[in-house]
């Protein structure tokens, strides 16, 4: 919500030398988060100027630009740069006249850009300053030539400092406004706030005497017919309608008006439309106008029908769903309530009768229409918040008022039309001392009762334990002793809230799931990799792919509402999401990615169906078999962590060539993982539909399979636009972590040397490196320490069909230095092993 403080300060007293970071300030200690401050961003000198008289020179380029000579200063004075009284300009537009004041910017002047204004040769002349347009002073985005001030209807005398006279020099602070302040969207509910804050007096634009308001209730037919009220609430429950008659369109907009409305982030669209939207800024209050000439009969508000179209405003013909709330006439549709009106009875330069329509319509039709047609307008963005009910007589005549003053129109006393409920705020009971226990400050019962008056309640002091307190028409919000708790809090200081932690139970903590989550994404991190967390949607396309080994269609659950209707699946792996961000990243020339995710996949069983359509009743704690049938509503959902690695491990460096990401890297990453969680993984030869066959490895501990790790299908890369080999894996974490046990014990460290021998096995092509690491592992014993493969090699020296495997294998005793015959007989024992297994034999 952007708040011009021209406009503030007619409802409340802010200081002339509060600064926007003050009123901001103030707001802040309110609960208001504050934004950013809006200015026109302009600096002198810029003046009204008159044009005495102008050549017009066609240019070699076609264009014919005017010589002009204009005044900027009265006659024997110095202008506000300095110069002469008359300068010489070049200006390109051609809708101004001899005679005319005009805004002229001078050397040094500023204009939004920045745009600096200097005297400079062009088309052959010394243009000594600039004639603006509305648009280069940023009063709107129209740039239909110079700024007539006769259009604003203004005559100020030559000199005049245009900016302070056309309100340029105003300010606009922009808070951020929660979804439960709709009273906010307006200058009336900032004022009161800042009232509050500062104790600044506070003027009402909302009161006025009835005997103004009052009009006839009859002489303009209005009716609601809503016969399916969504959750059993009528679309309209106040509806009131002003006429003004013999108004002129084509009058200008109040400068001021334009100002205000340009930093409140409105344009200016005609004196009609400015005075609707400038009524709505100010008191929070929506408001439509309608040619009455182009109604067709009385307005009726309904629902609409089956195959019922509409044009709204912004020319687009809309189909209507039976759940849109209308405005009718006897022709039709004319408008979405709450939304945007139609084009058939919009407002023109043609227009002479206008009437003025303020309603009240329920929130949640109003939401639902705006979302359903991707329609957010400031009339749905303050409905959908709530509306004060007491408001739209008022607003409907500050409409009407504003439009005789400004647009010469007559408003119509005799015809009218009103259709009103009786407006009933529910008491809440609120116990003396639930405050004081809720927030844990020592409030005085003085304190509550004065904080809750300030916001607008009554409080009625019912008896020695309680209060009954009736919330004030604008504060739908106000709905229980918490929301009322809340509001003590905020106006009483949320600083008088002391900061303290809870100590917590003895014994308890982070559960061994949770450590052991962190402990592997910290893991992770440390290694290199960078977190990416991301939705857990996809498509079913990406689940069959990825979330199975043989790429075979798997059920999925499919959201009823999902956030984007090309994703509507829950993944059933992490796979797609890590793709995602990859490509996003090499798109915006990222190409070097070492990325890891943990989260939940979603892996239903077959046949069985999810969800619910049991939505238990708000404020009422489940029983036992509701949350049964919840949780049976839930597919299992497994928490997994992947990784992915695309291009360079290493950069290019001085001395250094670049080091591509490798299958290695990812097995290195995936035994990082089984580390931190206290297992160990050993990977052997598999296969996966979206991974490249013989580079694909299945990851086991103590031979259950917990995940899968490999490189890209070259087709699979593509359709992500990722280049080059892309690598990944996948573990269930949970069931790696289950795998662990409840403790993990460290192993103790030998002060003793260690013994390290290589040895090289001879074997078919076939056996796998991780079968023939175990079997060195069963035969040497527990003096073996370590063994890695170092190397695999085929070629000359060995026979066609078989491989050379070089392990390293490290020994040490925990009590003594090992020999090396000790260490000789260990290493044979694993290589029996191997050759009774597997055939393998010493290479020469």
């Amino acid at each position: 919500m952007r708040v011009p403080l021209s406009w503030l300060r007619e409802y409340v007293d802010v200081p002339q030398d509060a600064t926007p970071e003050d009123v901001l300030a103030a707001l802040v200690s309110v609960g208001f988060e504050e934004e950013d401050v809006f200015r026109f961003e302009l600096q002198g000198p810029i003046v009204v100027g008159e044009v005495l008289e102008f050549v017009e020179e066609p240019q070699s380029n076609g264009k014919t630009i005017r010589w002009c000579r204009v005044r900027v200063a009265p006659d024997g004075q110095a202008a506000a740069d300095g110069g002469d009284a008359v300068h010489g300009i070049v200006c390109g537009a051609r809708n101004f006249f001899a005679g005319d004041k005009v805004v002229v910017t001078l050397p040094g002047a500023v204009l939004p850009g920045p745009f600096p204004i200097a005297a400079r040769k062009t088309y052959g002349h010394v243009s000594d300053g600039m004639i603006a347009s509305a648009k280069e002073l940023g009063l709107g985005d129209e740039h239909n030539g110079i700024l007539r001030l006769v259009e604003l209807g203004i005559d100020a005398p030559v000199g005049t400092d245009a900016i302070t006279l056309l309100g340029l020099d105003d300010v606009a602070v922009d808070i951020n406004v929660t979804p439960d302040r709709g009273y906010a969207l307006s200058i009336r509910g900032v004022a009161r706030e800042y009232s509050h804050a500062t104790g600044a007096a506070f003027r009402d634009p909302g009161l006025r005497a009835w005997g103004e308001l009052q009009q006839p209730a009859e002489g303009f037919p209005i009716a609601v017919d809503d016969r399916a009220p969504i959750r059993g609430r009528v679309g309209a429950s106040e509806f009131v309608a002003r006429i003004v008659r013999d108004v002129d369109p084509t009058k200008p907009t109040p400068a001021w008006m334009v100002a205000r409305l340009t930093l409140a982030g409105i344009r200016s669209l005609g004196i009609l439309i400015d005075i609707t939207n400038y009524v709505m800024v100010e008191l929070g209050q929506p408001i439509h106008g309608y040619d009455l000439d182009k109604l067709r009969g009385g307005i009726t508000v309904r629902r609409a029908e089956a195959g019922e179209k509409l044009e709204t405003l912004d020319g687009k013909v809309r189909t209507l769903s039976a759940e849109d709330l209308l405005i009718t006439d006897e022709s039709g549709p004319i408008g979405l309530a709450g939304v945007m009106g139609g084009g058939t009875t919009e407002m023109s330069d043609a227009t002479r009768n206008v009437l003025i329509e303020a309603a009240t319509f329920d929130t949640v039709s109003i939401a639902r229409t705006a979302r359903r047609h991707k329609l957010p307008s400031e009339a749905s963005r303050r409905f959908e918040r709530g509306v004060d009910p007491l408001v739209p007589f008022v607003a409907a005549r500050r409409v009407a008022d504003l439009m005789v003053e400004y647009a010469g129109g007559t408003l119509d006393l005799e015809v009218g039309g009103a259709l009103f409920t009786t407006v009933e705020q529910r008491a809440i009971s609120l116990p003396k001392p639930f405050v004081p226990a809720l927030i844990g400050v020592d409030y005085t019962e003085a304190e509550i009762i004065a904080a809750l008056e300030m916001v607008g309640t009554e409080v009625s002091d019912a008896d020695a334990a309680q209060w009954w307190v009736t919330p004030p028409s604008w504060r739908p919000d106000l709905t229980d002793k918490w929301t009322l708790a809340e509001e003590v809090a905020r106006i009483e200081g949320y600083d008088r809230i002391p900061s303290i932690l809870p100590t917590p139970p003895s014994g308890r903590g982070l559960t061994a799931a949770q450590q052991g989550r962190r402990r592997v994404a910290n893991a992770l991190a440390a290694a290199g990799f960078v977190e990416t967390p991301s939705f857990a949607f996809t498509t079913e396309d990406q689940n069959d792919l990825h979330g199975s080994a043989s790429g075979d269609h798997l059920p999925s659950v499919k959201l009823a509402n999902p956030l984007d209707g090309q994703a509507p699946f829950l993944r059933r792996s992490l796979i797609p999401n890590l793709l995602q961000v990859a490509h996003r990243n090499v798109a915006r020339g990222f190409t070097d990615l070492a990325l890891f995710e943990t989260g939940s996949v979603f892996l239903p069983e077959p046949g069985v169906a999810y969800g619910t359509s049991h939505v238990p009743p708000l404020a009422v704690r489940p029983d036992a078999a509701t949350l049964a049938e919840l949780d049976a509503s839930i597919p299992p959902q497994h928490r997994h962590v992947a990784i992915l690695l695309a291009g360079n491990l290493f950069p290019k460096q001085p001395g250094l060539a670049p080091v591509s990401a490798q299958l290695a890297d990812a097995v290195d990453a995936a035994r990082t993982i089984a580390a931190a969680a206290g297992v160990s993984v050993e990977v052997a030869q598999g296969q996966r539909a979206a991974l490249h066959p013989g580079r694909t490895g299945v990851l086991s501990v103590d031979g259950v399979e917990v995940g899968y790790i490999g490189e890209l299908l070259p087709t699979v890369a593509e359709a992500s636009d990722l280049p080059g080999r892309v690598i990944v894996a996948e573990l269930d974490l949970d069931l790696v972590l289950s795998l662990a046990g409840e403790k993990v014990v460290a192993a103790s460290l030998s002060g003793f040397p260690a013994a390290t021998q290589d040895v090289s096995l001879v074997l078919g092509v076939d056996v796998p490196a991780a079968d023939v690491r175990t079997a060195l592992v069963e035969g040497a014993g527990g003096l073996l320490e370590s063994v890695r493969l170092v190397d695999d090699y085929r070629g000359q020296g060995v026979p066609e069909g078989a491989k050379s495997l070089t392990f390293a294998l490290r020994f040490r005793a925990p009590d003594r230095t090992l020999t090396a015959a000790e260490a000789t007989e260990a290493k044979l024992g694993g290589v029996a092993v191997a050759s009774e297994r597997f055939g393998a034999a010493l290479r020469d």
